[in-house]
């Protein structure tokens, strides 16, 4: 499968980026590849920023409109990987009502989400499970 992993945090060493490698890892050992309109699955992968995504990712998925046709009728399947600082139980319910929101308008095909609460710093996220849930996700593809 070709899989294409949006990372947008600003920071390259940070907990977000962490999950994704985690992510990466799994899927390239089951054998999938990365490429918007040849990918068969795209990966949104972002910090929680007052509890939306970051910029960043909000500009990319704004310019899928001058080509949501084509994403629609490829029903393309998606990942959110998110990692927040809060481990509060409502920390990630915007984020993930958002990205459903985004869908569920596009048909896109859900296949997990990994909603990192209590990662913090890159230290406070490799002593959680989420890099483990990350890496199981991208290899059970």
């Amino acid at each position: 499968m070709n899989i294409l992993v949006i990372e947008s945090s600003p920071h390259k060493k940070g907990s977000s980026n962490l999950l994704a490698g985690h992510f990466i890892e799994g899927a390239e050992e089951a054998g999938h590849q990365e490429q918007i309109l040849q990918a068969d699955m795209l990966v949104f992968v972002t910090p929680l920023y007052y509890f939306g995504m970051s910029t960043q990712l909000k500009t990319v998925i704004d310019r899928f409109y001058s080509f949501n046709g084509a994403l629609t009728g490829k029903r393309v399947k998606t990942a959110l990987i998110v990692a927040a600082w809060d481990s509060k139980e409502w920390t990630m319910k915007d984020i993930q009502s958002h990205y459903e929101t985004l869908c569920g308008y596009l048909d896109f095909q859900d296949q997990g989400q990994i909603l990192g609460t209590g990662c913090g710093t890159v230290s406070m996220t490799r002593a959680t499970e989420f890099p483990k849930q990350a890496y199981e996700l991208g290899k059970s593809l």
